[in-house]
């Protein structure tokens, strides 16, 4: 599993199929990751779990596809 650690602000966030889906804001906690508003569709904050993280290096990759990651995410304004 990765380290909450690895994961900073403003890093890109990936989906499985390479594609952009948010830029970080911070850690909510210690297993949700909370991405811009400002990088979203539908201006607001998105939360990722941390369990959706494959892998972090410069990106924060994740092991879903862009369309189940929007599906999925939970919303807050």
């Amino acid at each position: 599993m990765v380290n909450a650690n690895q994961i900073r602000e403003h890093m890109e966030v990936k989906a499985a199929d390479g594609r952009h889906v948010g830029t970080v804001d911070h850690m909510e906690g210690d297993s949700r990751i909370k991405l811009t508003r400002n990088d979203s569709d539908d201006g607001q904050h998105h939360l990722i779990p941390l369990d959706w993280v494959d892998h972090v290096d410069s990106h924060v990759h994740l092991n879903k596809d862009a369309e189940d990651v929007k599906r999925e995410w939970s919303s807050m304004n």
